[in-house]
């Protein structure tokens, strides 16, 4: 029979699991997410994805700023729930909450573990240069990414893919996967293999410093850089443009022949010399303007030799 679930998780990347879960007719007793934050022009506080599927679904919406607590215990034990299912929630989970579904807390994670623990797999992924990542489940213990993995499912990355392709992918196949994965549990048929001790590695948040695109390194390792950022923060350089510098994000591209001083524009197509290689830019965007193709953009925009990036 269907499990009684607790959903914990936050951005888009969460939404499909939870609809998931929902549609094969699993109790959601409730959905802890992060509290509303100031958005947009009027920064007014904006419900998170998860929290606006949850409000679509009915379904109760807990934003607790700490589980560190014992009310916060108590208050998850009180839903007598079977299993929490974790999706990008954003907040630790101490062991009081950890033991407190009655066959624990799983978690989906967007990595082939021990390989990209932490907060930006997809990102690191890719800007890593990795062939393959996938999804992953994995019952939660008290460490970062460290529980015992489930199932999975793994996943090519090649140079046309960009984190958000890869993000909507992982979602979609991850939802899947978790739903399978408390199928089997309520089969009790759900078997678990420690992650390897080799092998692991942290994907720490993207920090700003690191968008800024360094010209002077191969060319497939500036394409994996503008494409591991994309659409967000987004990798970017500058270009004088009508006698000023401006910032632009590149956010697509792919290798082509060519050779030149790192940064040269070598052409009017946006064919871009790398410390090997180069790369043409296919898709950009200007400060405060809308992402548009590179065809585009030159169209308003006369850029080429001998400018540099």
């Amino acid at each position: 029979m269907p499990l009684r679930l607790i959903f914990m998780g936050t951005p888009d990347f969460a939404v499909p699991t939870l609809l998931e879960l929902a549609s094969h007719g699993h109790e959601i007793a409730a959905v802890y997410t992060r509290a509303a934050k100031p958005a947009g022009r009027g920064m007014k506080p904006q419900p998170t994805p998860v929290e606006q599927a949850a409000r679509r679904l009915g379904v109760p919406v807990l934003t607790p700023k700490t589980l560190r607590t014992e009310d916060a215990a108590a208050a998850m034990r009180a839903f007598g729930a079977d299993v929490a299912v974790v999706v990008a929630y954003g907040l630790i989970l101490p062991q009081d909450i950890l033991d407190a579904p009655r066959l624990g807390c799983f978690n989906l994670h967007a990595s082939l573990l021990p390989r990209w623990r932490g907060a930006a797999p997809i990102n690191r992924a890719i800007m890593a240069g990795d062939a393959e990542t996938g999804v992953m489940v994995m019952k939660m213990d008290a460490g970062l990414d460290t529980g015992a993995i489930a199932m999975a499912e793994r996943v090519a990355i090649n140079d046309a893919m960009t984190a958000g392709d890869l993000h909507d992918a992982l979602a979609r196949i991850g939802a899947d996967l978790m739903v399978r994965a408390v199928a089997a549990l309520e089969r009790g048929q759900l078997q678990f293999t420690p992650q390897p001790a080799d092998g692991a590695s942290y994907a720490g948040k993207i920090d700003k410093a690191e968008a800024r695109i360094d010209w002077t390194r191969p060319a497939p390792a500036v394409l994996r850089h503008i494409h591991g950022l994309s659409p967000f923060p987004g990798a970017w350089c500058e270009a004088e443009i009508g006698g000023e510098r401006v910032r632009l994000k590149l956010l697509r591209c792919a290798l082509v022949d060519g050779a030149g001083m790192p940064g040269a524009l070598l052409d009017d197509r946006l064919t871009v010399a790398c410390g090997e290689g180069a790369i043409r830019v296919t898709q950009l965007q200007r400060a405060g303007k809308a992402p548009m193709a590179a065809a585009e953009f030159l169209r308003g925009t006369a850029l080429g030799p001998p400018a540099r990036l």
